[in-house]
């Protein structure tokens, strides 16, 4: 019960995802099974260290990557805050636990060219799938929103007058992002191609299905996946790539990082200096360039 009060708490006060929602249950509930199959004799929320530390341990032998144990063992940290929150335990059984170590894990955006060669050609048919895939992807490196925000954005968080996108983020937290003409364009096109094309609509989301109902994950995530297959030989094609791309190609062109952390909508700037990884690389570069007893 307590799991699900905690997956509630989660679901209405963070305004988590779906597929979030279910790595915190099944983290949790993974947990809880082992607890029981090592005869601990023990409730999740009784757990102490020794069991959790038993847990890493069996993780690990198991051949799990220590970034993935990290990411499980902050599920089980994040519900036993909650269970300090509603006074269920006075203290966590992982006070004082230290990560392991990780390496960084340095993802590579798509290029300035591969964008434009996407954007640019005729891959997209000229339909209602065509212009709304487009119109995706578009909306993607123009704005950096996550795939969960584009999904929940709302006919009314588009204000094509001011320029100005209005987006809720985690925790539900709210942040302004510009629209840029060509975005502005791209908007435009699709929205003229929903009212012709679609007979009904139930929903008051931006993007919609061409049966008029709220865009899944899945649909979203393929757009991008295959779209960019056409263009690219990375590995990784998901939303999330274009997300980096948005924010490297702006701090490779001089944005201050401080704007480019409010448009990401990240709480703090350790989590958008991953980013800058090729910023630095561009600026070696031109040291390297330009430096007068550098050759």
């Amino acid at each position: 019960m307590l799991i699900e009060n905690f997956l509630e708490y989660l679901k209405v006060e963070k305004n988590y995802s779906v597929n979030t929602l279910l790595a915190y249950k099944t983290d949790l509930l993974e947990f809880q099974l082992f607890i029981n199959n090592h005869k601990y004799d023990l409730k999740i929320d009784k757990a102490n260290y020794k069991a959790i530390r038993s847990w890493i341990i069996s993780m690990g032998n198991n051949g799990l990557s220590n970034r993935s144990i990290n990411r499980k063992i902050s599920s089980l940290k994040s519900f036993y805050k909650f269970l300090i929150k509603i006074e269920s335990i006075s203290i966590s059984p992982l006070l004082g636990h230290t990560p392991l170590k990780q390496s960084k894990k340095i993802q590579v955006p798509f290029s300035k060219e591969e964008i434009n060669s996407l954007l640019d050609s005729e891959y997209f048919n000229n339909d209602y799938k065509g212009v709304l895939q487009k119109t995706l992807i578009t909306f993607f490196y123009f704005t950096g929103v996550r795939r969960i925000e584009l999904i929940n954005l709302k006919e009314s968080d588009v204000n094509l007058s001011s320029l100005t996108l209005k987006v809720i983020g985690k925790g539900g937290k709210e942040r302004v992002i510009p629209i840029l003409p060509k975005l502005k364009e791209s908007i435009l096109t699709y929205q003229k191609m929903k009212s012709v094309f679609l007979i009904q609509k139930s929903t008051d989301f931006l993007f919609i299905s061409k049966f008029g109902k709220q865009l899944t994950e899945k649909f979203v995530y393929r757009t991008v996946n295959e779209y960019f297959k056409l263009v690219s030989p990375k590995i990784k094609k998901a939303p999330h790539v274009l997300r980096h791309s948005f924010a490297t190609h702006l701090i490779n062109e001089g944005a201050d990082i401080n704007s480019v952390k409010e448009l990401l909508g990240h709480s703090s700037l350790s989590a958008t200096q991953v980013y800058s990884h090729t910023s630095m690389e561009r600026i070696k570069e031109v040291f390297k360039n330009s430096h007068p007893r550098a050759k």
